[in-house]
């Protein structure tokens, strides 16, 4: 049985995120077929995540013992952007473990009730020094449970 047609990928709603943050395109992301190129859409992922966790007090990206790295992304695409729309990114976590956290992130253009695109983005924690897994630090876990 093909299982495929089953598992589309469908957009997503406002309601299934927890966080939004605004991200305008530029001139730049647009490709020649006039719309923001895919690998634009892995940077507002970049931004949405890191950003939260840095105005939430989680993460310090210069001093912080813990580092986030990124093992795994993925993006699905369900209509297009281009410059000059706004893109508000929501965000969820999906799962948190002992040193990793599957982000989720919805890409909507400004006012639109379903995602352009989606996404998820897995970070591991490691030590800064050492590069070695490391259990996720207090603040960074309530910030962490306040999204999902």
């Amino acid at each position: 049985m093909n299982t495929a047609a089953t598992d589309k990928p469908e957009p997503s709603p406002r309601t299934a995120y927890r966080a939004f943050r605004t991200i305008g395109t530029r001139w730049s992301d647009n490709d020649v077929y006039g719309h923001v190129n895919n690998v634009i859409y892995y940077s507002w992922f970049d931004t949405a995540v890191n950003g939260h966790l840095i105005e939430q007090g989680a993460l310090d990206i210069h001093r912080g013992e813990v580092i986030g790295l990124v093992v795994e992304t993925r993006c699905n695409y369900f209509s297009p952007v281009a410059f000059p729309q706004a893109v508000e990114a929501g965000l969820r976590v999906a799962h948190m473990g002992r040193s990793s956290v599957r982000y989720e992130v919805g890409l909507f253009v400004q006012n639109e009730p379903m995602t352009a695109a989606k996404g998820h983005f897995v970070h591991v924690y490691v030590d800064r020094a050492t590069r070695r897994p490391a259990e996720l630090p207090g603040k960074l876990k309530s910030v962490l449970e306040a999204l999902k």
